[in-house]
Formats: structure tokens, C-alpha cells, sequence
């Protein structure tokens, strides 16, 4: 259903390479480029104040974008640089005593990891990890065993860094609530390659990026807040954005999630990061979500006809990233062996979920990562790269059957 001829004309990076990293940072389609180019030109030509105030409006309309591609109001989205930064902004505010306790899950990322261990350091919480089940995913069987009232925050990471799973959100957003427990999920793998809908997955919060699958610039993110959540939260930093000073003594901060945001930042950025949004909701999520899964599964399926190639993905349902690793072959090696054939991948380490590859006796592996605009012929050309035979620190081709 999607114009791959547009799409490639839009998208003049992957013109003569394979690229295969939209899971790291993705290519941009030529309209978030100008975007941002543009925007920077006028700021050079009347400065950034006034260039600022020229787009107010498209500047507000970012947050309507983001709101209508996962189901919220735009007072319910906060504008920030990063996904991480939005975690952990939403993470700190959440108030924590000595014995409340914080549930991680075993796909957690690195980032999310070190801000629950700091935590618990300064509040006298503790940190706990939710088993996984056969499939890979969060176990629900041993959350609900798990939760009691003492448990403050469940952490979900919805399609971790390091492999295809996708987590049940819902199911451990229903079981939380239960007890109370606030839901924070880590969607900076999700949005932007599959439909994301806060209230179909029901949680209190929820955190993404520009850069991966959106196909925005880097240093753009933004936070989700459930309505009403705001105003009960205390974020760790305030400036008079986020807050209005009343007189001498007093302040209020703002009643939504504009609490989370401060006043100072990149504009160019946050226009085309609302660019690559409104981009994307023109192709239709649904379209996007079909043709990279089916990219993904193709993928395996040629992989898993080399001889020598493990594909490392977990769970019943699948994302668009595919981990893999080669016997024999350092991680790092078959990704600068497939540079040298312009194929773009990267390698994910076990510092980065080292509770899962850890559990799984992983060090590293590749993680290929198509989108939409990729076509199948590249994949064929990835593919044919991958499948040779080490000889002097050559790779020789063979066939795939």
C-alpha cells in the first residue's frame, strides 16, 4: 500500500548502500531535512527569537502530531531531546521511600537500569526484575505474584534494543494498576514502526525518541503523560516554561505535562521532528507497521539459510529489529566486513541489556534494523554479503540454498 517510488525519492541516503540501522538512528526523508535547514537559515537571517515566534503555531502542532499518531492530547506531550532524558524526567518525579520497591523487566536497557539502581541508592528502595517466560517476554503469571502495594513503578520496555521481542504492556499495565503501581514505558523502539495507542496499552507514561523509527533528527524526544498524572508529579527541574513565578516566594507549576519541558531548545529540531511525524501519518501507521515487519521476517528467513547464522530474536510477536550472530565471528567484525559492502549495521552489546544477554550468554550481537523504504533486492544484496566463508579474513560468496 505504500508508494516505494515516492518513498525512495524521498529518501535519497539509501540511494547506493543498504541501510540497516533505522533501530539506531534512521534516515531522514527529504522533508525533515529542509525543515530543519530552513528553519536555521531564517534564525541566521533575523535570529532565533523572532524566527521562533514566525512558527509558533507549527511549533505547538508537533504535540498534535505526536498526540494523533498514539491516541493523546497534545497537553499530554512534552517536547524533550531524548527518550532517555523523558525517562528518566518521568522516573524522578515519581516519589520513592525506603521499602517501596521499582520492577524492572530482564530486556531492560542499560539507561533505564542505572537511573532504578541510583534511586534506590538515594531513597532506600530496592529494585526487582520480573522473569521472563519461555517466549522471552515479561512472565504476567510471575508479575501478579510479584506485586504488592509497596511496588511504586513497573518499567516496561516495549521492543528492547538488543532483538525482535515486543512486550505485553497492556497486560502488566492491568495487573499494575491493580496495586496501584505506576506503569512507565520505554517506547523509544516501538513508536514509529508499529501502531503505539496509549489507551489500548493503558499505561501512565510513556517515553520515545526522534531519531530511530520516527526518522526525525537526533536530540528530539518527547514524554506521554496520562491525563491528570501531571499535576501530582514534581519533576526534578523546573524553569518558566514549566512553571510561572507568581511573586517573590511563590511559584505554580504548569497543570500539564508542559511541567516537563524547559523553555531553551533546539526548534529547528522539534519542527522536523514534527515533519517526520506528520510524514509518517500521511503513509499510515498501519501500512509502515506491515511493510517492516514483512522486511523483518524476510530477513530471518534469509538468515537462518546461512550456514553458521543464528538469529537471536525472542518472543511470539516480532519487531523490526533482527539480532543475529555468526559462529566464529566477533560481532563488531561482521559489521565493518559488511560496511566495507555498504551495508549499514550496528552491534549490540551486553552492556547495553545485560540482564537478557546476560541470562542468555550473550556478548554481543549484530542487529539489522529494516524500514519501509528498504526494498527487498537490498536485503538480497545484505544477505549475499553475510553468506561466505572465512578464508584469510576474506569472506568468499556461496549460495543461500
Amino acid at each position: 500500500m505504500l508508494d516505494q517510488d515516492r518513498i525512495r525519492r524521498d529518501t535519497p541516503g539509501a540511494s547506493g548502500r543498504v541501510f540497516l540501522d533505522s533501530a539506531g538512528s534512521s534516515l531522514p526523508p527529504t522533508v525533515v531535512l529542509d525543515t530543519a535547514i530552513a528553519h536555521l537559515r531564517r534564525e541566521a537571517e533575523i535570529g532565533g527569537y523572532r524566527a521562533a515566534t514566525e512558527r509558533a503555531n507549527d511549533l505547538a502542532a508537533v504535540k498534535t502530531s505526536i498526540g494523533t499518531l498514539i491516541g493523546a492530547s497534545a497537553s499530554s506531550i512534552a517536547l524533550s531531546d531524548s527518550a532517555t532524558r523523558a525517562w528518566t524526567d518521568f522516573f524522578y518525579s515519581v516519589p520513592l521511600s525506603p521499602g517501596d520497591r521499582i520492577l524492572l523487566c530482564e530486556a531492560e536497557y542499560a539507561s533505564n537500569a542505572i537511573s532504578a539502581l541510583h534511586r534506590a541508592e538515594v531513597t532506600g528502595a530496592t529494585v526487582e526484575v520480573i522473569p521472563s517466560d519461555e517466549s522471552g517476554r515479561i512472565d504476567v503469571d510471575a508479575l501478579a505474584i510479584m506485586l504488592d502495594d509497596r511496588v511504586k513503578l513497573v518499567s516496561v520496555v516495549h521492543a528492547p534494543t538488543n532483538g525482535g521481542l515486543i512486550n505485553p504492556a497492556r497486560a502488566v499495565a492491568d495487573l499494575a494498576h491493580g496495586h496501584g503501581a505506576l506503569v512507565l514505558l520505554d517506547a523509544c523502539q516501538s513508536v514509529g514502526q508499529m501502531h503505539v495507542d496509549v489507551d489500548e496499552l493503558g499505561v501512565d507514561a510513556l517515553s520515545a525518541t526522534g531519531r530511530k523509527w520516527l526518522r526525525g533528527p537526533r536530540g528530539t524526544g518527547f514524554l506521554y503523560l496520562r491525563p491528570g498524572l501531571a499535576s501530582t508529579l514534581h519533576p526534578p527541574a523546573l524553569d518558566l516554561h514549566s512553571a510561572r513565578w507568581d511573586d517573590a516566594s511563590t511559584y505554580r507549576m504548569a497543570d500539564d505535562a508542559t511541567r516537563f519541558e524547559f523553555w531553551e531548545c533546539d526548534v529547528a529540531a522539534r519542527l522536523a521532528l514534527g515533519a517526520a511525524v506528520d510524514y509518517l501519518l500521511e503513509l499510515g501507521i498501519d501500512h509502515v507497521e506491515d511493510a517492516v515487519a514483512e522486511r523483518a521476517e524476510y530477513l530471518r528467513a534469509g538468515l537462518r539459510k546461512i550456514p553458521g547464522v543464528t538469529v537471536q530474536d525472542l518472543g511470539d510477536r516480532k519487531s523490526g529489529i533482527v539480532s543475529f550472530t555468526v559462529d566464529g565471528e566477533d560481532p563488531v567484525t561482521v559489521r565493518d566486513r559488511l560496511a566495507a559492502e555498504d551495508v549499514t549495521v550496528t552491534v549490540s552489546h551486553r552492556s547495553s541489556t545485560r540482564l537478557d544477554m546476560t541470562g542468555r550468554g550473550l556478548d554481543a550481537i549484530v542487529r539489522a534494523s529494516p524500514h519501509y523504504f528498504v526494498t527487498f533486492a537490498e536485503l538480497d544484496t545484505m544477505l549475499a554479503a553475510l553468506a561466505g566463508a572465512r578464508n584469510f579474513g576474506t569472506w568468499t560468496e556461496v549460495p543461500l540454498t
